[in-house]
């Protein structure tokens, strides 16, 4: 792996890999947590519009074409902490795949017809996403986890503020995040002179510093629940606890606990609560953990009679995994060792994995992940327990 900054700032990172195919991924260090409140869902916003034309390309249909004719995959993601644009093709049209990444973040044309179209698409998705409790549970979550964190407000934004976004508000945004010492560029494949390749395509010479929003979350004092009924007939129910960041230490015990509780149809939660007793079909553990917030959860959909039954067997599993084994713990490294290198070798999950690292941490520290990981003992287990799951958030989606 190579890591270089350019001139203008740009970060570039490369890994070299012997294949026909390669992905190219665009990190930019903007996301719903650097939103002001009148300006909710921008970030999210911008990542749709910089698919409606350039001034070489003018139409979304033009940019769609030019991958799609050569079999390549282009898309992106809005998240709290970053707004991602990837795309992956065969070796020999890396070149087209790199203009058109290239093209449709320095030159989007903001057509203020193209604009005004794009608001009901994105009104749409917010409905889709409220109106599906699967993905609504975690907005309820997320929104009552975190007290001061922007993290509690969801990427698409609110209805009313992305209605009202002018034209002026939107490329204002657009030019104060979108340059390139605000950038990370990954690469995966086989290419040479892939430096001056990006230099000559990410030519914008704009280097000015970005002001990150810092935040600091207050530990939960007690637990706290939330409920909103829904006429559908699953309920939904997270609950779960805030942790620490990335670049904390323990951030990698958590990492093991989740690989003790969660892993598939093996974990421990999934065992207790569907394996022995068949009270839900989709059962699961998430360790987040990002710059500057983290949390751990548990996540499941049940009849709601079985709330409190379900609700009291979740604390059980949570307290009792400080009694794992060295067999138990061996198991869970072994796991989260199998499924990381499994996944990174899907070039495209390798290049967001690079700037991801690069963003968070450093893209150097990746390489250290699995071995934090098998440092991890079992009095680190019960010291991680103990700190960090007290007091609960949970979060019920009740059905009818």
């Amino acid at each position: 792996m190579r890591k270089v900054t350019l001139k203008n700032g740009l970060t570039v990172i490369y890994e070299p890999r012997k294949s026909n195919v390669v992905a190219i991924e665009v990190l930019i260090k903007v996301g719903s947590s650097n939103e002001k409140e009148n300006e909710r869902g921008i970030s999210h916003f911008i990542e749709h519009m910089l698919f409606e034309g350039t001034k070489k390309r003018p139409t979304n249909k033009d940019i769609a074409n030019e991958i799609e004719k050569i079999g390549g995959d282009l898309n992106a993601y809005t998240s709290n902490e970053r707004t991602c644009f990837y795309i992956k093709v065969l070796k020999k049209h890396f070149d087209i795949a790199l203009d058109v990444l290239a093209d449709i973040l320095q030159n989007p044309l903001f057509n203020e017809k193209e604009i005004e179209k794009e608001k009901n698409v994105v009104c749409k998705e917010i409905d889709l996403v409220n109106d599906e409790p699967r993905y609504y549970q975690w907005i309820l979550f997320q929104k009552n986890l975190f007290e001061k964190h922007p993290t509690k407000y969801p990427t698409y934004g609110k209805k009313k503020i992305v209605k009202g976004l002018t034209l002026e508000k939107i490329k204002s945004y657009y030019e104060q995040n979108y340059i390139p010492n605000n950038m990370v560029i990954s690469i995966v494949g086989d290419i040479k002179d892939w430096k001056h390749k990006i230099e000559g395509a990410f030519s914008f010479k704009e280097k000015r510093k970005v002001k990150g929003l810092k935040f600091v979350e207050p530990p939960a004092k007690r637990n706290k629940t939330v409920k909103e009924k829904r006429n559908i007939a699953n309920t939904y129910l997270i609950l779960g606890y805030k942790t620490v960041p990335a670049k904390h230490k323990d951030s990698a015990i958590l990492e093991v606990i989740d690989g003790v509780l969660g892993r598939g149809q093996s974990g421990k939660m999934f065992n207790e609560i569907r394996g022995k007793r068949g009270l839900a079909y989709d059962v699961g553990t998430q360790h987040v953990s990002e710059i500057d917030y983290g949390y751990f959860s548990v996540y499941c959909s049940i009849d709601k009679e079985n709330i409190n039954l379900v609700k009291k067997l979740m604390l059980e599993q949570l307290k009792e995994v400080k009694n794992i084994t060295e067999e138990e713990l061996k198991e869970a490294k072994t796991y989260i060792e199998g499924t990381y290198f499994l996944e990174l070798e899907d070039s495209q999950k390798l290049a967001d994995n690079l700037a991801l690292w690069e963003q968070v941490k450093d893209v150097s520290e990746m390489k250290n992940f699995i071995e934090r990981v098998k440092r991890v003992n079992l009095k680190d287990v019960k010291m991680a327990v103990e700190k960090y799951f007290k007091n609960y958030t949970l979060a019920i989606v009740e059905g009818k």
